[in-house]
């Protein structure tokens, strides 16, 4: 349980650092980057699956595409699903939308604890209930402040948890699931990320840095989809869904460190995101002492 409760933490540090990188590479656009993201993971997830000796995972896949027909719909589906998550994430901060997405994250947690009770029948332990009560207190005040919810926080917010709940259900939650579905994604991010190949010649030219930049983004982004995807399947529904929690909180700093503004009353909602997220740091360190013991 505490290695991916670590690697789930790592996905949320490496997320984080990449929205508040992200400005630097304009002119890009969220397209442009999203296109990139893509066509790196392509071969470095395959790097990852080759090395951790999981690379039979695509192929068994794979085999049970003519017994299994479903998954000539479904993997295109969860593809398309992660794509439009993909392109949101980094979209948004290029936007002044980085605040309203993390405000999707905030409500992720919630929804994905609701439906690990209701589908899958999983228990709470007593902080994990109080961080969840916490943070619920701290989204229905900025629910009731708002006076409603904005499309980016309802695509994070239910656009995720039924692209978990989907692959969980087809077996396929798993880095060869992922490869596959990065692939059916090839095309589309192919088109966004080089196109005709002049905007992305004359970026170039605008801002050498680029040639670094494009690769070093495409890094870690890789890392960490990698990172957030073996942690969906190492931890429970409920568990996952609670770690959640740090990466809104990231996205929150990333967005005032690239000159957004919280206001006076939005600040209740991050105060009761904080306290939950510390509950949840509280209950690690009690089960690594238990264990210790």
């Amino acid at each position: 349980m505490s290695k991916g409760v670590l690697v789930s933490l790592a996905a949320s540090l490496l997320f984080g650092l990449m929205y508040y990188a992200s400005p630097q590479l304009a002119p890009l656009q969220g397209g442009d980057i999203f296109g990139w993201r893509v066509l790196f993971a392509v071969p470095l997830v395959a790097l990852m699956l080759h090395l951790g000796g999981e690379k039979t995972l695509i192929a068994d896949t794979l085999r049970r595409l003519p017994v299994e027909r479903r998954l000539w719909w479904a993997l295109p589906l969860c593809a398309g699903m992660v794509g439009v998550q993909l392109w949101l994430f980094l979209w948004a901060p290029l936007h002044g939308r980085a605040l309203q997405v993390s405000m999707g994250y905030f409500l992720l947690p919630l929804v994905m604890v609701l439906l690990g009770r209701v589908v899958y029948g999983e228990r709470l332990s007593v902080l994990q209930k109080l961080a969840v009560a916490s943070a619920a207190l701290g989204v229905a005040w900025a629910l009731l402040r708002n006076h409603g919810l904005s499309w980016e926080m309802l695509l994070v917010a239910l656009g995720y948890p039924a692209y978990f709940l989907l692959r969980r259900h087809l077996h396929i939650g798993h880095l060869g699931g992922f490869w596959l579905e990065l692939v059916l994604l090839l095309p589309v991010a192919w088109w966004a990320a080089i196109g005709d190949g002049q905007q992305l010649l004359a970026a170039l030219a605008h801002k050498p840095s680029l040639y670094v930049l494009i690769p070093l983004l495409g890094v870690i982004s890789a890392v960490a989809l990698m990172c957030y995807m073996l942690a969906s399947k190492m931890l429970s529904f409920s568990l996952f869904g609670l770690l959640t929690y740090v990466e809104p909180v990231l996205l929150m700093l990333a967005a005032l460190l690239l000159g957004e503004s919280v206001g006076h009353g939005q600040w209740p909602t991050y105060v009761a995101i904080w306290l939950a997220v510390a509950l949840l740091a509280v209950e690690g360190v009690l089960k690594l002492g238990r264990r210790a013991a």
